[in-house]
């Protein structure tokens, strides 16, 4: 018992000696004596010249150092300044030999970075030039780096707990020469009480950053609860709760708020993370999310949920500053929304369950992400849709325009490349998509469905098939964008689709009524809108088997030129404004901007339509020749009947002018050519002379060749022939 006493009064007496031999010090000592010594060290071994104006200062309970007033320069120019800086030890955590931070405390921290033209930071020219770790500071480095590396067992684990950390009024300017950005963190305040690895403390930071390109403001405000473990490999963060106040230039007057709350957890072992009732507002937009993460290093596997609720684009863009989206329809981009849930293996990212909403207009469908590779795959339907909603309004007409000096058309601008080349060749896309209906160009097309694949620079949009104005139609599109001038095909059948709606309402034109079909061959190479229209070159096959041409009458023209031939006036006045016809057909032939006919044909009530011509369509302009030809009767207009000297002749018809402006006034009867119908009426009008002296010629010669046969039978030659007959009867 008087060993273990003796031990007692030994190890108190050493504690009472420590003690004593500390206050001796905190008291004997005085610190501000060594200050020149300090600083000509740092001068010594940096290029900063230090400046300890303050007090250095000691503290006994908690055992603790106080600077005051400290600045370091830099080539004359301030590096950091320091107000205070405190830091101070639990004096019976070194007697118990498990050291703890008491209390740290920055105050008035200024720190100047500045990046010069050559994009050097001046924080680099801190030490000399060629300044290197000596041999024995890297081997102390290794030695550090390995016993890290083997967790730490050369020694025990020191165990990390801080009373309280405090940093106030803490600045940081930084200025990029080169680029003329400059930012400024200011205000800067952060403050962790209780710290301790393996339990739950609290955190507090405060913060305004000035960007000045482009000019804006940042005021900050978190709030949350941290958690680390000893080994430092489990973290967590409860409770968060970060606000933000943005301002400036591109906000007016206003100041924009964000907001992000939840809580995060990763574990560095198990690569694991996740993220708990996350959710992240600016402005209107509010996104929110609830996300499991496995095997983020390499290959990570997420699951989860996420739905961006439903806000208006319109409002966001302008809280954002943001210049406004001009559409046809001022209400559109005002309800958009978004929901999903997360699956998929590891290395894919896929998305279940999509619904997506752009105001009246539903999305479903599914998504897959190879996260390694980049492919896309893409699944999406959605009911219906209204895209010229979203178009630009029609241009205001500002007056009539002026004549261009050079004869060519006025440019809008530089026209710009159509694919982004380098991004197509990137692509990895299997996109499937959907819709029930589109209007577009006041078309209406339904029952829409295309796939789109894309690899290796080959971009190809197949089955793009629809239903429109009674009839339907299939494509396919492939765009090969290997090379810097890609290539285009496109292959496209529509069949029975009413011609006279679909013309109504993608052009306002209402010339043509009757089922279309239509067989599309073509192709062409560039990557501008004007390169491809020059380079266009394929065949267009159509056939209308029943129709009429509306507000013209083809009937009209035949018959003006049947009553000049007649020489009579036609007294019909009710003509009728339509044309039927049976089984229109012909061939285009592509030409750059000009298509080509040279076999339009076109059966008509007594007349078969005949056509040949070219339409520029950089012009809108066509240039067309039709001539109906005169295969029966046609019209019960007197002055309008056919007789032998028409029949079979051609009423030449002219098809000139813009299609664009007065589509019903181009068409018209053809005087110029109506004198080669003149001469077909002439030959068969001397044709049906001549048959008709020969006939009468031919019944002139009959007629005498009976009158000498009466004159020998009235004669003594008709006895002997009665006689032979009765001979030959009596036999």
């Amino acid at each position: 018992m008087k060993a273990v006493r003796y031990i007692i009064f030994a190890i108190v007496g050493l504690i009472l000696l420590a003690i004593a031999a500390v206050a001796v010090a905190v008291f004997v000592i005085d610190p501000n004596a060594y200050k020149p010594q300090i600083e000509r060290v740092v001068e010594q071994k940096t290029n900063l010249d230090l400046d300890l104006s303050g007090d250095i200062g000691w503290s006994l309970f908690p055992l603790g150092l106080e600077l005051n007033d400290v600045e370091a320069t830099l080539d004359g120019e301030r590096f950091v300044a320091l107000r205070q800086l405190v830091a101070q030890v639990d004096f019976w955590s070194l007697i118990a030999m498990s050291p703890q931070v008491h209390t740290f405390v920055l105050d008035g921290l200024d720190a100047r970075l500045t990046v010069a033209e050559d994009g050097t930071g001046n924080w680099t020219r801190i030490l000399p030039e060629g300044e290197t770790p000596s041999a024995d500071e890297a081997a102390a480095e290794a030695a550090q780096e390995e016993a890290a590396a083997n967790g730490g067992d050369s020694g025990d684990v020191l165990a990390f707990a801080v009373e309280e950390i405090r940093v106030t009024d803490a600045s940081v300017q930084y200025e990029d020469m080169a680029t003329g950005q400059s930012v400024v963190l200011q205000d800067f305040s952060l403050l962790a009480s209780q710290i301790a690895l393996g339990s739950e403390f609290p955190l507090e930071v405060g913060f305004l950053v000035n960007t000045g390109q482009p000019e804006m403001s940042v005021n900050g405000d978190i709030s949350a609860r941290l958690t680390a473990n000893e080994a430092l490999t489990e973290f967590a963060v409860n409770g968060l709760d970060a606000k933000f106040g943005l301002s400036g230039e591109a906000f007016g007057d206003r100041t924009l708020q964000a907001r992000i709350t939840g809580g995060a957890a990763a574990n560095l072992e198990n690569e694991t993370a996740s993220l708990d009732d996350f959710r992240a507002t600016l402005a209107n937009l509010e996104l929110t999310t609830n996300l499991d993460v496995e095997g983020f290093s390499a290959q990570p596997k997420v699951t989860g949920d996420l739905a961006v609720a439903e806000f208006s684009l319109r409002e966001l863009m302008q809280t954002l500053g943001m210049d406004e989206v001009e559409t046809t329809d001022p209400e559109v981009l005002n309800r958009l929304s978004l929901s999903t849930k997360l699956t998929g293996p590891a290395g894919v990212a896929e998305l279940s369950d999509l619904t997506m909403l752009l105001d009246d207009t539903t999305f479903n469908g599914g998504a897959r992400y190879n996260i390694e590779s980049g492919a896309v795959a893409f699944q999406l339907k959605g009911d219906a849709l209204n895209a010229d909603r979203y178009l630009p309004p029609p241009a205001e007409e500002t007056g009539a325009t002026q004549p261009s000096t050079s004869g060519a058309p006025a440019s809008a601008g530089a026209e710009s490349d159509l694919l982004p080349l380098e991004t197509l060749r990137g692509l990895d896309l299997d996109i499937d998509l959907g819709l029930g209906e589109l209007i577009i160009s006041n078309l209406t097309i339904t029952d829409i469905n295309t796939s789109i694949d894309a690899s290796n620079g080959q971009v190809s949009l197949s089955d793009f098939s629809g239903k429109l104005y009674d009839g339907g139609f299939q494509s396919n599109v492939n765009i090969d964008a290997r090379s810097d001038d890609p290539s285009w095909r496109l292959r496209a059948q529509v069949s029975g689709v009413e011609t006279q709606p679909l013309l109504q309402d993608l052009a306002e034109m209402d010339m043509l009524a009757g089922a279309a079909n239509i067989n599309i061959d073509a192709s062409t190479q560039g990557n501008r809108i004007s390169v491809l229209r020059q380079n266009a070159d394929g065949t267009v096959n159509f056939n209308l088997a029943e129709g009429q041409f509306t507000r013209m009458n083809l009937t009209r023209m035949a018959c003006q030129g049947i009553a000049l031939v007649n020489q009579e006036q036609l007294t019909t006045t009710d003509w009728g404004q339509t044309t039927p016809f049976n089984d229109m057909k012909g061939t285009l032939q592509i030409n750059g901007n000009t298509l080509d006919n040279t076999d339009l044909v076109a059966a008509l009530a007594g007349m078969r339509l005949e056509g040949n011509g070219t339409v520029d369509m950089a012009a809108s302009e066509i240039d067309y020749e039709a001539g109906l030809r005169i295969v029966g009767e046609i019209h019960r207009d007197e002055a309008c009947r056919v007789t032998e000297y028409v029949e079979n002749v051609v009423i030449p018809v002219e098809c000139r002018g813009n299609f664009t402006e007065d589509p019903a006034g181009m068409c018209s009867f053809d005087g110029s050519r109506f004198r080669d119908t003149l001469k077909d009426i002439a030959a068969n009008a001397a044709r049906a002379k001549v048959q008709e002296e020969t006939e009468r010629a031919r019944e002139k010669a009959e007629e005498k060749v009976r009158e000498k046969i009466d004159e020998r039978l009235q004669g003594e030659d008709g006895e002997k022939v009665k006689d032979a007959i009765r001979g030959l009867f009596n036999r």
